[in-house]
């Protein structure tokens, strides 16, 4: 294939691309192939050869698509969303036909420019204070590893990169049971070590971090030898949607002189509506905050917003400058590949500034503030339903509920088959969790292009499927 060919090709995927959405409703949401099945049809080797595109896309739409679970279905209700708004899949498009590298200012002046100034707009649409810099991750996990890092760093005086962990006190990490695996992931790679993670108990509807007993940990490390390096907190968490009190747990970090961290991959985006800032209050005393776009707001994977208070320590943390990646000549620039782990950058920022000029600030907030209506609507629904108990009640559009009919003995049980039942069923996906021990089954809403209808059927086939049980 020659770029002669591309527009021809470039047509069809358009084309291809619009009425896959228009028919995404007339597919099952969750793939119903069996495993190995797809593998099965994919040649041992690589061909020797070229083959026509024809070819390729015929068992593109015939081998890999009967594989894939359509995240952008409407009526995709697991994990949480992985939104493709249009305008952002188009942005996409330029930023791969041009497929700069942007680690370095020089390397796409534009690139670097623009996500200063989106990080800013992005800043300012949530009520961020301007005191936050922002900078574009590819994950959550990848801005959490940072922030753990920098804890790190900042708790050694600067010196664990250069000497190492090594004969050194014990340095220690405080958050919840409720915060996400990727803070597990991070305290590994930081070399910190699992058993320095210290899980504070939660409390209250929202499953937030007792303050008193983060304090209390604190003190008792100290006591103990230890030295504290950080909390993390977090804000609609994956499991249920905790929350836990910002503003109390920073004012506990604050007081033994550490580094406070805020996950609010999923619910961050919700922010753009000032009525559900009181979910993360307290948030600007933080030293640093993440949200992903990608999730919730309509930029697709990947584009994580990590803004930080203090970038210079994010830095001095990260940044490795050999001669072959120095810019000369040039004052006061910035090269983010220095604020993130990997050096080598996406131009992730085209995304956001597409997706800001097209649906608007507004536009935004009101697909965020219907799928939070309708799926309370949903919760209200289930709880007045026999046989079915709402566990947890929503977290902006986020709640667990568990069908619990008279007489059945093992709800845990019974509750999976419910759920494999409704995704094998495929006009649906849901996903299931455990809160205090139990499994319960787990709703969000948050597809970009989902409606109102999409979640009532949400409940018509839950209740059905429930009923065969």
């Amino acid at each position: 294939m020659r770029w002669t060919d591309f527009p021809k090709w470039g047509r069809y995927v358009a084309d291809w691309a619009a009425d896959y959405h228009a028919g995404l409703r007339t597919r099952p949401v969750r793939a119903q192939t069996k495993p190995g099945e797809i593998a099965a049809q994919l040649a041992a080797n690589a061909p020797e050869q070229g083959q026509p595109v024809e070819e390729v896309i015929a068992d593109f739409e015939r081998i890999v698509l009967p594989g894939i679970t359509h995240w952008q279905h409407p009526r995709f209700f697991a994990y949480f969303p992985s939104n493709a708004s249009p305008a952002a899949v188009l942005a996409d498009f330029f930023t791969t036909v041009m497929a700069p590298q942007c680690m370095l200012w020089q390397t796409s002046p534009a690139a670097t420019e623009m996500e200063t100034r989106m990080m800013g707009w992005l800043r300012d649409a949530l009520g961020l204070p301007t005191a936050f810099h922002g900078v574009i991750q590819d994950s959550a996990s990848g801005a959490t590893l940072a922030a753990v890092l920098t804890m790190r760093e900042r708790t050694l005086n600067w010196a664990g990169n250069q000497q190492g962990l090594s004969g050194q006190a014990r340095l220690r990490v405080y958050a919840s049971e409720e915060v996400h695996s990727s803070v597990d992931r991070a305290i590994w790679i930081a070399g910190i070590g699992q058993d320095n993670l210290v899980r504070i108990p939660t409390h209250g509807p929202l499953r937030a971090m007792d303050p008193a007993a983060l304090d209390a940990a604190i003190k008792a490390d100290i006591a103990a030898g230890h030295t504290p390096a950080g909390v993390i907190a977090c804000t609609g968490g994956t499991g249920t949607g905790a929350c836990d009190d910002i503003s109390a747990v920073c004012d506990v970090a604050a007081d033994h002189g550490l580094y406070t961290h805020v996950d609010a991959a999923w619910a961050g985006s919700a922010m753009l509506c000032e009525e559900f800032r009181t979910l993360w209050a307290g948030v600007e005393k933080a030293d640093s905050v993440v949200l992903n776009p990608h999730k919730w707001m309509g930029t697709q994977f990947d584009l994580s917003a990590h803004f930080v208070r203090a970038p210079e320590d994010l830095t001095r943390t990260l940044a490795i400058q050999p001669e072959y990646l120095k810019t000369h000549g040039k004052d006061g620039i910035i090269n983010y590949s220095e604020w993130s782990v990997p050096l080598g950058r996406r131009f992730r920022a085209l995304k956001l500034w597409f997706l800001f000029r097209t649906y608007g600030l507004e536009g935004l907030r009101t697909m965020l503030r219907n799928h939070v209506a309708w799926s309370e609507e949903l919760c209200a629904r289930l709880r007045e339903t026999p046989d079915f108990e709402i566990i947890t009640p929503p977290v902006l559009s986020l709640f667990t509920f568990r069908y619990a009919p008279r007489g059945a003995s093992d709800l845990d049980t019974l509750n999976q088959r419910l759920v494999d039942t409704v995704n094998d069923d495929g006009r649906i996906y849901i996903t299931q969790t455990r809160t205090q021990g139990a499994l319960v089954i787990r709703f969000q809403a948050g597809q970009f292009d989902a409606t109102r209808d999409d979640v009532v059927m949400a409940y018509d086939v839950i209740t059905e499927l429930a009923a065969t049980l």
